[in-house]
């Protein structure tokens, strides 16, 4: 596939990575007041290896987390986890003008926030998949029945590659989420890896919106990748 000057110019990624984010950075971009949604079930999906799911349950909170990995060993997930986190982070520091470093401070901070929700999540990952906290789930298709959580989140997965999932995949994804939803999906963010607002998000609300789904576009008090301050949000109706 050619690439453009504003694909050539943003992060490489040579695959979809195994690479997870924290609670305090999940409240942020997803604009989470969690003290809402204590006693409600949350769906992370697909989380890879985010600790949101490990720290909420500490909370309270009954949160769950979705991932194509979970069918394999946490020895395997810890392994893959790190060399993506270097992977990640080598890429991005050829291109650290593209992001706002008042949160990690540089990206060593990054990486520090990096391996350090690898780590919560993999003490969490023997225990939580024997008690159903971590699920195996290939999307576009989840093992759960309709309008099992009441809040479903998806973060860094839908149009960050675009470059990698088509529009029907997309689409068929969001379908998903809303279908097991109760109350509302959040994805996070609606920008491709290189800061520019994907192209599948006009058509893809459009579509959503004929099938009778309410959905907009919200902004955040995030913005670590720049201009990527807004997520998707779908209500469903009472």
């Amino acid at each position: 596939m050619k690439q453009d000057e504003n694909q050539v110019s943003g992060l490489q990624l040579d695959r979809i990575v195994f690479y997870g984010r924290t609670l305090s950075e999940y409240v942020q971009f997803f604009d989470l007041n969690l003290a809402e949604w204590q006693n409600r079930k949350i769906l992370d999906c697909p989380s890879g290896a985010a600790s949101f799911v490990a720290e909420a349950c500490k909370m309270g909170i009954d949160a769950v987390a979705g991932d194509l990995l979970f069918n394999l060993d946490a020895n395997t997930l810890i392994s893959k986890g790190k060399t993506d986190v270097e992977h990640v982070i080598d890429r991005l520091a050829s291109v650290a003008h593209l992001y706002n470093w008042e949160y990690y401070g540089d990206v060593e901070g990054l990486k520090t926030k990096r391996q350090t929700a690898l780590q919560h999540f993999t003490q969490d990952y023997l225990i939580g998949r024997e008690v159903g906290r971590y699920i195996p789930a290939q999307l576009p298709h989840l093992p759960f029945a309709d309008q099992s959580f009441d809040l479903v989140l998806s973060g860094h997965f839908l149009f960050t590659y675009g470059q990698n999932l088509d529009y029907d995949f997309h689409l068929q994804t969001v379908l998903e989420f809303y279908r097991v939803c109760s109350q509302q999906v959040r994805i996070y963010p609606i920008q491709g890896i290189n800061s520019q607002l994907s192209p599948y998000v006009p058509q893809l609300i459009s579509d959503l919106k004929h099938t009778g789904i309410n959905v907009e576009v919200v902004t955040v008090p995030w913005k670590f990748q720049k201009g990527s301050n807004q997520m998707l949000r779908l209500n469903r109706q009472k």
